[in-house]
């Protein structure tokens, strides 16, 4: 089915409120559940996180709002709320940080993979393959913590539709905040289909660094809770670079008709691709309730803007994801571009090897990583307990493992407990020298 959004009633706001039982429903059960459930569960509690967030900024900055439509703002943060907490409960208690921490890692390759492949601006497409490499990296961590402390194999989560390997060093992912800005969209000629693609992996984005920020410390291990802030402060780098392509002269009412659009057009995704059919019910009647706002948020931009909203968002919906394996198109980013790094001023990507001796993110991976990166340390650990670290991928591409980590790793600002291309080899081939001989004693 395709349809025109600005066309279709929804549900009314008065109807929209709910009881609690309706609110906290049951959550998944994580043996079973689809990883792709998992995936879109996590990435709507995000987008819930930025629509009710920005209400609040825009009846906080928005002096000119008559007082019913400042009500009615207020109205539908409270359902954004409640909607909320029905996305982030449906994760079950049983489920411990680290899986649903390689959940949202998955959520963060695979969304970013397929955003990038569907995106129209070819500037927007690079900066998304550039931060797919980092959450490619950052599961792969994530991973070897889940095994060590917890036993749980990287395919209990992801399903084998994520491969599990080296990307670009996460200790590399460390910047000058200034680098991470990008150059902005122009809100004049940029399609809807780009300004949905950058809030939803945003929202997305935004949220993985509140689950590390609220998480990463329930962990005793003190290596384990010193990746977890590792890797939240990469998080914070990917908001302001994916906010940074977003037209900062798009009004309020703009944004709130963009917020809007977003929530309708990944409810609309969820609800064609889902295939649990308890958590289906949500997506229908979400869908349904974010049409209503798209609504009232449509009216208010025509009364102040004195615009018809669809130069905004076009007239008909946007596929902002279908959450699906993306492996042949990682590898393909990864063996092509682990070595890119950030160029100054907005401009595109420098390799490696071309970056200045004055590069300003040496100072700064210098700083961070003066005493170790914590983010090496989980393969030395992996070590031990199975000999090298826990890799989920083809084998052609384990085999390529050591040259992927050679190709990625700089020469400048390298921590001292860098597992580097060589130890890591030896590690791999003492570990198929261990599983020799134990099969030649069975």
């Amino acid at each position: 089915m395709t349809f025109n959004p600005l066309k279709e009633k929804g549900m009314p706001l008065e109807k929209q409120l709910r009881n609690w039982h309706q609110i906290v429903g049951n959550p998944y059960k994580k043996q079973l559940v689809d990883c792709y459930t998992r995936t879109r569960q996590i990435l709507m509690n995000g987008i819930e996180v930025e629509a009710w967030g920005f209400k609040h900024q825009f009846n906080r900055f928005m002096a000119n709002l008559d007082f019913e439509d400042r009500a009615n703002i207020s109205r539908l943060g409270r359902i954004e709320n409640q909607q909320q907490m029905t996305c982030n409960w449906l994760s079950p208690a049983n489920q411990s940080v680290l899986e649903t921490t390689l959940g949202y890692e998955q959520v963060a390759v695979d969304l970013t993979a397929w955003l990038a492949q569907n995106e129209p601006d070819k500037y927007v497409k690079e900066t998304f393959d550039f931060g797919l490499l980092e959450d490619f990296d950052h599961l792969y961590r994530y991973a070897q913590f889940a095994y060590m402390t917890e036993g749980v194999e990287p395919n209990d989560i992801v399903k084998g539709q994520t491969d599990v390997i080296v990307g670009r060093p996460t200790q590399h992912h460390h910047n000058c905040n200034g680098l991470r800005l990008r150059k902005h969209y122009d809100k004049t000629t940029a399609s809807p289909q780009t300004k949905i693609n950058i809030l939803t992996v945003l929202s997305g984005e935004q949220q993985t660094h509140n689950f590390y920020a609220e998480h990463g410390f329930m962990y005793g291990d003190h290596v384990l809770r010193e990746t977890y802030a590792e890797i939240k402060d990469v998080e914070e780098e990917h908001v302001t670079m994916y906010e940074s392509l977003i037209d900062p002269s798009e009004t309020m009412f703009e944004k709130a008709l963009l917020h809007e659009f977003t929530e309708v057009c990944n409810y609309y995704t969820c609800l064609e691709d889902e295939v649990d059919d308890d958590i289906k019910k949500y997506w229908e009647i979400f869908l349904e309730i974010e049409l209503g706002h798209l609504q009232i948020i449509a009216e208010i931009f025509k009364k102040y803007e004195k615009r018809d909203p669809e130069e905004v968002i076009g007239s008909e919906i946007i596929i902002p994801c279908r959450f699906n394996s993306q492996k042949a198109y990682v590898q393909k980013i990864l063996e092509k571009e682990v070595q890119k790094r950030l160029a100054p001023e907005g401009k595109y990507y420098n390799s490696m090897d071309d970056i200045p001796k004055d590069w300003a993110s040496y100072p700064v991976q210098k700083r961070v990583a003066e005493i170790s990166a914590p983010s090496e340390n989980c393969i030395s650990i992996a070590e031990i307990y199975h000999d090298r670290d826990i890799v989920e991928a083809s084998e052609s591409l384990k085999n390529k493992e050591t040259d992927l980590l050679k190709k990625g790793l700089q020469k400048v600002a390298v921590a001292d407990n860098t597992v580097c291309p060589d130890k890591l080899q030896k590690m791999i081939d003492n570990h198929e020298k261990r599983k020799q001989q134990k099969e030649l004693k069975i």
